[in-house]
């Protein structure tokens, strides 16, 4: 590490409610490096960075930027000093255009006061064109692919000629080919200067793509240097104590009778033709690119779409699902891939999220039974290790991860007979993703039928007793879990190879 760094971050304290989440950290960035902040879910990654983006204000502690001592005491001023915030749940505004996203606040305006709708159009059209991006600025943003609101984000952090990017996980809507897209972005963004603090639980993407990494838990700093000079297993370790397997966590046992069967299934311009069965006890597994698919499909079984043709099997009867409702009482239960927009509430509290699918659990002659619903986010907290100090907090006030294991866990408490996760684990550090891997193996040994749909290759092939892989629309692969590669799931889903090319067809 340089003597004279362009950030620095020197004895950060932070409690709430009287509850140390930073204690004595120290961080540092070069000119033109790509640092990677790591840690579990509730380590404090996220409070040291708001502390630098201006989002909260320090106890104690001091913040340097190109050698001058700077306070931090809104987004805004953090911005002045060329500090811009990817946060992980994003922040682009649904009900604006693309172009009025990109210019909030920062409006082009005329001597008489009036909007410059073309010239901000335009200026985004080239900020959009440096990441590859073809999209019309007068688009509205809720009509947008979650990866290409993830786009935007870094559109408008170029766009304020930024000398210092906060991403956090800012892969985790993003296809394989716009990854790479982003990872020669900031390859270019450092070689003109610019530095990026990478948030990211995909160490491999860590490795790819940055230099020096600093590590916390629990609030304290725990290793920091070179990336490489450090090995993958060493910086699980420092993350979460212990060095992480990677063993399957599934085990071949004898399934029990056909719990869900779809035949023929299609939606025009969103997938066609499906057919697969999963049975009680079984993990079956769908993988593939963004935009495969795989979401639609699952999203119209669960009645959240419902213009699809043929035939939905539930233990041997034909279903009709065409409202959630219907899913609920069939027992199909779904744990949404956009947490943000479909699973959380954010303006109550934790453990109202949690009760909220299963109000009937907790109510008696039409009143909430306070002290049942705390017992019964007692047990899932232990379960799932959801780190909160107060319960009663609104959600929004826990790391992604944790808002994660709140979702799952209202989900855990419907009880439905066949439960769908969609990208269960999406942001959730390493060590919690094994806890997570160990539940879900968990429900299917109590007889749940239980489907996860993954971008992540190596996460099915853990978890997944079969695996299913989809390109554009379409089943193009099915492998039994013990025998899949990540290179044959790679290029089925990126259509390089067909189904017909697929000879290890899985067993029923």
């Amino acid at each position: 590490m340089s003597t004279n760094p362009f950030m620095k971050m020197e004895s950060i304290n932070k409690s709430f409610n009287g509850v140390p989440v930073l204690n004595d950290v120290s961080l540092q960035v070069e000119y033109g490096e790509i640092h990677a902040l790591l840690g579990e879910n509730g380590a404090g990654k996220s409070t040291l960075m708001n502390i630098l983006g201006g989002v909260i204000e320090s106890d104690k502690g001091k913040i340097s930027i190109d050698g001058n001592e700077v306070k931090m005491t809104n987004p805004r001023v953090s911005q002045k000093y060329g500090v811009s915030f990817i946060h992980q749940e994003l922040n682009v505004v649904s009900d604006l255009r693309v172009y009025e996203n990109m210019f909030l606040g920062f409006e082009l305006r005329n001597k008489l006061g009036i909007v410059r709708e073309e010239e901000m159009c335009k200026q985004t059209n080239e900020i959009l064109a440096t990441l590859g991006v073809d999209i019309d600025p007068k688009e509205y943003v809720r009509e947008l692919d979650t990866s290409y609101k993830q786009l935007i984000e870094i559109s408008k952090a170029l766009l304020h000629k930024s000398t210092l990017i906060i991403m956090d996980e800012p892969t985790s809507a993003l296809a394989e080919h716009e990854v790479e897209r982003l990872f020669g972005l900031m390859k270019n963004l450092k070689g003109s200067g610019i530095s990026v603090i990478y948030i990211s639980h995909k160490l491999k993407e860590i490795e790819e793509v940055c230099d020096r990494y600093t590590v916390l838990r629990d609030g304290q700093v725990v290793g920091t240097g070179d990336m490489k000079e450090q090995s993958l297993d060493a910086l699980t370790k420092l993350m979460v104590g212990k060095s992480i397997s990677e063993e399957r966590f599934v085990q071949d046992h004898v399934f029990g009778p056909v719990a869900l069967e779809v035949k023929n299934l299609s939606s025009e311009g969103l997938f066609k033709n499906i057919n697969f069965t999963v049975h009680k006890g079984e993990i079956l597994g769908f993988t593939g690119l963004a935009g495969d698919g795989r979401t639609e499909l699952f999203e119209s079984l669960f009645g959240y779409r419902n213009r699809y043709t043929g035939e939905v099997k539930i233990n041997d009867q034909i279903a009709k699902i065409n409202h959630p409702k219907k899913a609920l009482k069939a027992g199909v239960g779904l744990v949404p891939k956009d947490r943000k927009e479909n699973a959380i509430i954010k303006d109550i509290s934790v453990i109202h999220n949690m009760s909220l699918s299963s109000m009937g659990n907790f109510e008696k002659s039409g009143l909430l039974q306070g002290k049942v619903e705390r017992k019964k986010f007692d047990y899932y907290q232990k379960m799932l290790n959801i780190k909160v100090h107060n319960p009663q907090v609104t959600i929004d006030k826990l790391s992604g991860g944790n808002q994660q294991k709140v979702v799952i866990a209202k989900w855990l408490e419907v009880n439905t007979d066949i439960i769908i996760f969609d990208n269960p684990t999406q942001g959730i550090d390493v060590g919690a993703k094994r806890e997570i891997y160990q539940h879900i193996v968990s429900l299917a040994e109590q007889g749940k039928a239980v489907i996860i749909l993954s971008s992540e290759a190596p996460e099915v092939r853990k978890i997944c007793h079969r695996i299913n892989v989809m390109y554009q629309g379409e089943v193009t692969a099915r492998f039994n879990g013990e025998d899949a590669t990540e290179d044959e799931i790679m290029s089925y889903a990126t259509g390089s190879k067909k189904e017909g090319e697929n000879i290890a067809e899985y067993t029923t």
